[in-house]
């Protein structure tokens, strides 16, 4: 269950989504939390270098298995504005990482994608319980899903 005092980590995460698409980025951000509560680390979208696999969620894995130990990883919690797609998913369990939290999900990034008339993309979505059933979820957190469509919709509908 979510509890009130994650949300200040969710709403950063809508932060960094923001600041993906000003860059020119697909609007996703996430943060690594340890379970004491500090922010280790925190990323954005980077996919407008040309490498497409530069999600936050990968980056935040990769970072933790070269920063933190096995039992910290998985006592800790990745936030993240969107549910991971499956090469993120797959990241986060390969490391050992503990519990994901998401502002959006992977089911509601489609309905918005095929209602913006944007392409789908590459990978098929597919919920992180597809890919990685022994990570524990939690999302979508409906005000925030409205705040990560919001940025999909200025993203894939010019002038919105």
């Amino acid at each position: 269950m979510i509890c009130e005092t994650e949300m200040p980590y969710l709403k950063r995460c809508v932060d960094l989504a923001a600041e993906a698409l000003a860059a020119g980025d697909e609007p996703f951000g996430s943060l690594l939390v340890d379970s004491q509560g500090t922010v280790r680390a925190e990323d954005r979208n980077r996919i407008a270098s040309g490498d497409a696999t530069r999600h936050p969620e990968f980056a935040l894995a990769r970072w933790a298995a070269a920063h933190m130990s096995a039992a910290e990883r998985a006592s800790a919690t990745v936030y993240t504005s969107g549910e991971h797609c499956p090469m993120c998913a797959a990241a986060h369990a390969w490391v050992g990482l503990g519990r994901i939290v998401y502002a959006s999900s992977s089911a509601q990034l489609v309905a918005w994608l095929t209602e913006f008339g944007a392409p789908p993309p590459p990978v098929t979505p597919h919920p992180i319980s597809a890919i990685a059933p022994q990570v524990i979820t939690e999302g979508p957190v409906d005000t925030l899903a409205a705040e990560v469509r919001a940025l999909h919709a200025q993203r894939h509908t010019p002038g919105a």
